[in-house]
C-alpha cells in the first residue's frame, strides 16, 4: 500500500521544519517573553522574569486594556454577522441565474483583493466630515440632517468601521458560499419545489444544512481575521476617538512602539489563546453537526 503513495512521507519534513521555525518557535518565544520585563532598556539593564505581573497589569490597570479585549470580541462577532448573512443571500441570487451574474461576481469580489491600507485611506477621505464625499452627496440631495462625524462621533464610529469592513469582505465570503452552493445537487431543490417548499423553507432545510462546510470555513476565517484585526482600524481611526475603537492589536502595537515589549507580547499571547479557543470551538461544533447529517 505504501508503495502506491504519490509522495514519500519525508516530503513533509521541509514544510514542517519551516512551520516550526517561522511560526511555532516565535509563538512560544513570545509567550515566554510575556513573563519578563523585556523593554527598550533591557540591553543595558538585562532581562528579568516577572511571572504574571504583565498579565495582572493588563486585567487591573486603569489603561482600559479590558475594553480592548471587549472591542476585539465585539468586532469579531458583529463583523461575521454583517458579512455572512448578506454574502449568503447574494450568493444564492447569483446561483439562481441572475442576469449578468458574472459581472456581479466580479464587482462584489474586487474589494476583497484591495490592500487594507488603500481601503482605509480611501474611506477616511470619503467619511471626512467637512469635505468627505459621503457628506457632500447628502448635502447635494438636501439630506444634510443625515450628516455625521463618521469617524469621530462615539455613536457612529463603530458602525462606520464595520461598514467599511463589510464592504471589503462580503465578496470574499460570497465566493466561498458560491463554491459550496455548486456542490449541492439540483435534484434536492427540484424535490423541495415539488413538495411545495417556499424559498425560505428551501433555504432552511436544504441550503443551510448542505452549506455546513462553507459556513465553517467562513466562520474560522472570519473569527481569525476579526480577532487579529489591525490595519483597517489603525488607518481609519487609530483607535480613536479617545480609545473607543482600540482593539488588542492596536494596544499591542502602541506598547511595542513605546518599548514595552513584555507587555506587548503578553497582550499578543492573550490574543493567541482566544484565537485558539475560538477556532477549536467552531471547528468541533460545526464538525459534529456535519457528521450528524
Amino acid at each position: 500500500m505504501n508503495k502506491k503513495k504519490i509522495y514519500p512521507q519525508w516530503f513533509l519534513l521541509v514544510p514542517l521544519a519551516l512551520y516550526i521555525l517561522f511560526f511555532l518557535l516565535p509563538a512560544f518565544m513570545g509567550v515566554g517573553y510575556s513573563f519578563t520585563d523585556w523593554n527598550s532598556r533591557s540591553v543595558l539593564n538585562g532581562l528579568n522574569f516577572v511571572g504574571l505581573q504583565n498579565y495582572i497589569e493588563i486585567f487591573t490597570s486603569d489603561k482600559d486594556y479590558l475594553s480592548g479585549i471587549g472591542h476585539t470580541l465585539m468586532f469579531t462577532v458583529v463583523s461575521n454577522i454583517v458579512k455572512m448573512i448578506p454574502a449568503l443571500l447574494i450568493a444564492i441570487m447569483l446561483q439562481e441565474g441572475l442576469r449578468g451574474k458574472g459581472i456581479y461576481r466580479t464587482l462584489f469580489y474586487l474589494p476583497s483583493i484591495l490592500p487594507f491600507v488603500i481601503i482605509g485611506l480611501l474611506f477616511k477621505s470619503i467619511l471626512n466630515y467637512n469635505n468627505g464625499l459621503l457628506n457632500m452627496i447628502l448635502d447635494a440631495f438636501h439630506l444634510g440632517f443625515l450628516k455625521q462625524k463618521w469617524l469621530s462621533d462615539l455613536g457612529v464610529v463603530w458602525k462606520s468601521v464595520l461598514g467599511v469592513d463589510a464592504w471589503r469582505g462580503i465578496g470574499y465570503v460570497m465566493t466561498i458560499f458560491l463554491a459550496g452552493l455548486n456542490t449541492i445537487p439540483r435534484s434536492y431543490y427540484e424535490a423541495a419545489q415539488i413538495d411545495g417548499a417556499s424559498f425560505w423553507q428551501r433555504l432552511r432545510y436544504v441550503t443551510i444544512p448542505m452549506l455546513t462546510g462553507a459556513i465553517m470555513i467562513n466562520m474560522v476565517f472570519g473569527i481569525t481575521y476579526g480577532l487579529k484585526v489591525f490595519d483597517i482600524i489603525y488607518v481609519l481611526t487609530n483607535g480613536g476617538p479617545g480609545h473607543a475603537t482600540e482593539v488588542l492589536t492596536t494596544y499591542a502595537f502602541q506598547l511595542y512602539s513605546k518599548g514595552q515589549y513584555g507587555m506587548s507580547t503578553a497582550l499578543s499571547s492573550i490574543l493567541l489563546l482566544i484565537t485558539a479557543i475560538a477556532g477549536v470551538f467552531v471547528v468541533r461544533t460545526l464538525g459534529k453537526q456535519e457528521v450528524q447529517q
